[in-house]
């Protein structure tokens, strides 16, 4: 049963146009169907969801429900926009310009202690997917995070969740937070040239960036949690990554368009685990393949795959591993009792039934 949930306070409206770039609108929860507003009979309206890096494929299942038509489907209106990195696009939900994150469950927990209350309603990964790798100069003096120490090490934004689980391997190896540098290096291509040009040493990232950079023979994997028996090894249990978190407030007020929504992605999980790696990239637009071929971007799908749940359904013992690993240098964490049932629920993907896959 879901438990009761405390509403934030009400966001401000406002419209923001950007020549060249995405073009967000601020959204009150009370905001009219046209712009992501209460559920209406005709349909789930229309819904803005950001994501930290649609290219990365941890977050594969947002840009595969649109491609499916699996949105328009459930008569939601959705449209994705997309930030280089995971704390970016929790800003966006936070300050009202989306309705929808897809990122990391550890930011609801982060937020929580923060006195924002936003929650997981769909739960699409059970292990971070996350890869920390060590360049070819710096390999000979960096065998795991026990050496992290006095070292340069690239996360995709300084609060991302690259960035709390980098902190918790230096931590957790002995060391303190202060003992490295992390450094903001986004993915992708921005990755690899920090790590060939030796502004970072190691750094933390995600496929298709792995295989693309393992492929150009830049570096070399040091902690891999692309599966779950990576997940456990590294940090001693599942760990719920990727998401769709959203503001409760708005999630009370829009129940049935979250309905809608956890039933599409809830389909496009049963539909990667019927289908190959090649048909699933097949799908997916080709510059996602960030410059490594389509048959590198199936291998880097093929990596990734056992990562994603299959039911959008929260593991049982996932919130407390990212709780554990979070106080272990957060001290928000430490100092704030955050209400675990508060950062997510299982109502809405509970409550979806079986629909024909189509190819």
């Amino acid at each position: 049963m879901r438990s009761s949930l405390i509403p934030t306070g009400r966001a401000a409206r406002a419209a923001v146009a950007v020549t060249g770039v995405l073009a967000l609108t601020a959204l009150s929860a009370c905001a009219d169907d046209s712009s992501g507003g209460a559920d209406s009979a005709g349909g789930g309206g229309k819904v803005k969801i950001m994501v930290g890096g649609l290219d990365k494929v941890i977050y594969l299942p947002a840009m595969l429900t649109q491609r499916l038509g699996y949105f328009k489907a459930e008569g939601v209106d959705v449209q994705l926009l997309t930030e280089s990195a995971g704390v970016q696009a929790e800003t966006a939900l936070v300050s009202g310009d989306v309705q929808g994150t897809v990122g990391f469950y550890d930011h609801t927990l982060d937020l929580q202690a923060k006195g924002k209350h936003v929650e997981s309603v769909v739960q699409l990964a059970q292990a971070p997917g996350e890869v920390e790798v060590v360049s070819n100069k710096a390999a000979a003096g960096v065998k795991g995070p026990e050496d992290f120490k006095g070292k340069k090490l690239g996360v995709t934004g300084l609060g991302s969740s690259t960035d709390f689980l980098t902190k918790y391997l230096a931590v957790h190896e002995g060391l303190k937070t202060s003992d490295f540098t992390p450094v903001a290096v986004g993915a992708g291509q921005t990755f690899i040239s920090a790590l060939q040009q030796g502004s970072i040493q190691g750094g933390m990232t995600t496929e298709p960036t792995v295989s693309t950079l393992l492929q150009k023979k830049a570096g070399s994997v040091l902690v891999d949690m692309r599966t779950p028996d990576g997940s456990r090894a590294a940090l001693g249990g599942l760990y719920p990554s990727s998401s769709l978190y959203m503001n409760t407030a708005w999630v009370n007020g829009h129940k049935d368009t979250v309905r809608r929504l956890a039933r599409a992605f809830v389909r496009t999980l049963r539909w990667m685990s019927s289908h190959t790696p090649e048909a699933i990239a097949a799908k997916m637009p080709a510059d996602y393949q960030q410059g490594g071929g389509a048959k590198l971007y199936a291998q880097s799908i093929k990596n990734t795959l056992p990562m994603f749940t299959t039911d959008g359904v929260m593991p049982p013992d996932g919130p407390m591993t990212v709780e554990r690993v979070l106080s272990t240098f957060d001290p928000n964490l430490r100092d704030v009792d955050v209400d675990m049932e508060k950062t997510f629920t299982t109502e809405f993907v509970k409550d979806t039934v079986a629909s024909p896959d189509s190819d």
